[in-house]
């Protein structure tokens, strides 16, 4: 169990405090910008080791019955079906996983918004899906010189050509599957029909990343940059915060490029603005729960390089783009980090050269190292997990925990009856088996016990993997890396 460098229950606390001040300052209504995810933030879970990832649902749902969701999709993500990395879904299906993830906790969920709508065929489409399920949907449009154009962006011909979002309570939270889906947006096109309608509101911004009160070039705010290459955020000096009180704080270009549309909102709505910069704007505690910044700087390193090699992947896929790869190797160099600092990575290598075929690679907690190789049995993934699974029980290497007699009837099922051409198992099938053994073999028994502490673990492995192989390392909490290599030429990868 890796050491916490992060005392989640000390933020939960400052920031329900902070959220609650903000909310009392606001008379009437408030809508609430939750930045990153609300649900499974793994990413600050990676970088903060000892943040829980499901710490903002949990401070949420106190306040649940005077509380409303709003989820946010962009349009453009649904046509191009953007997937969700850590869970490997689309972002459009991740909207219904959230809808029934908010509902389980009693969170009401009030609509779901369709933002850069210019009437992609996917889009209409999944409208009328949710409306079929039930689910009021509203649409905001692309505005022209956007974000620069205020007057513009601020009149009936800008926000005011979005739908207006009903709701019914007063703290109305907006949040969104990714980055870039438009949480802002929304929030500032509701300030404005409010103020159309006379209906007095504000708003505050949720956020984890960047880290306002760390150095901009913390590995942590790094880390950040990382997971959003694919969007080209750049984390930046707040020069408002700095023109307004002489202190250096850290934000980033989308939000300091809005901040003047928000003010003029503001002033529209009270006169003045209440907040003289972004980072005013943001209710962010997190710096202030970081309690070894050594373990957090390690996380974050560890994260870019995670980051880098999903990108090669990435491109190699064709998701992915030169650029996105030339900035993630940027940040490794100002992180201080090479992918040589991730050991998995070179034993996964070297393993593969000895065989001359794909091999895979594991970091054991007291940073003992791993492999698997491909046989005629296994391919290399599954074979990590039996050897991993094996060394955490102390059970020798040589010794068997799958027998052929259950092996055999697996692959002739693959092969004769399912049509597939590889008979090796795969990660899911060989735990399958594993669990099949371990009803009358002790040792099996033992070694299938250690899988919850799998998860955080690094893996490396040669080539890309199958999808079901990613899913199972994915369900097991592995931090997978892969090289940007598949094992075979052909051009259709399952």
């Amino acid at each position: 169990m890796q050491k916490p460098g992060f005392d989640n229950e000390k933020y939960l606390t400052l920031q329900s405090e902070k959220i609650q001040e903000r909310i009392r300052n606001f008379g009437g209504k408030l809508y609430l910008e939750f930045g990153g995810k609300l649900f499974d933030d793994f990413h600050a879970s990676r970088v903060l080791p000892g943040f829980q990832p499901d710490s903002k649902i949990r401070m949420l749902k106190t306040m649940k019955d005077d509380a409303e969701i709003v989820i946010v999709i962009n349009s453009s993500d649904i046509e191009k079906n953007k997937v969700r990395g850590d869970l490997g879904i689309t972002y459009d299906m991740d909207v219904l996983r959230l809808i029934d993830a908010f509902r389980d906790y009693g969170l009401y969920v009030g609509s779901v918004v369709l933002t850069q709508f210019a009437e992609q065929p996917a889009a209409i489409a999944y409208q009328k899906k949710l409306e079929a399920l039930g689910i009021k949907v509203y649409r905001h449009y692309p505005i022209a010189g956007y974000p620069a154009n205020i007057q513009f962006i601020v009149s009936d011909d800008g926000y005011g050509k979005n739908d207006y979002i009903e709701t019914t309570r007063s703290l109305v939270v907006v949040t969104a599957p990714g980055p870039g889906s438009g949480k802002m947006a929304t929030c500032l096109s509701q300030l404005y029909h409010e103020y159309k309608r006379g209906v007095k509101a504000g708003y505050a911004k949720y956020e984890t990343f960047p880290i306002w009160n760390i150095p901009l070039k913390h590995p942590v705010n790094l880390a950040y940059e990382a997971a959003t290459a694919d969007l080209n955020d750049v984390n930046m000096i707040d020069p408002f915060h700095l023109e307004a009180y002489g202190q250096q704080t850290v934000n980033y270009n989308r939000d300091v490029e809005v901040f003047p549309v928000l003010n003029a909102m503001f002033e529209k709505i009270m006169g003045e603005s209440p907040y003289k910069s972004p980072t005013d704007m943001g209710v962010n505690m997190a710096g202030k729960a970081i309690v070894d910044d050594d373990i957090v700087v390690k996380a974050s390193k560890d994260e870019i390089i995670r980051r880098y090699y999903n990108a090669l992947c990435q491109r190699r896929q064709g998701n992915a783009d030169d650029n996105q790869v030339m900035k993630l190797e940027l940040l490794m160099k100002q992180a201080g980090t090479t992918p040589e600092d991730r050991p998995v990575i070179g034993a996964a290598l070297l393993k593969a050269e000895m065989t001359g075929a794909p091999a895979a690679a594991m970091e054991l907690p007291d940073g003992r190292i791993v492999t698997g190789r491909t046989s005629d049995l296994l391919g290399a993934s599954a074979a990590l997990l039996l050897n991993a699974l094996k060394t955490l029980a102390g059970i020798p290497d040589d010794a068997k925990l799958i027998s052929p007699e259950v092996i055999d009837p697996i692959q002739n099922l693959k092969v004769n009856s399912l049509g597939s051409h590889n008979p090796r198992l795969h990660t899911d099938e060989v735990l399958i088996a594993l669990s099949v053994c371990a009803a009358t073999d002790e040792r099996a028994a033992k070694a299938l016990e250690q899988l919850k502490n799998l998860k955080g673990l690094e893996v490396h492995t040669s080539v890309i993997l199958s999808q079901v192989d990613t899913g199972t390392f994915r369900k097991l909490g592995v931090n997978l890396t892969s090289e940007p290599h598949y094992q075979t030429k052909k051009l259709y990868h399952r």
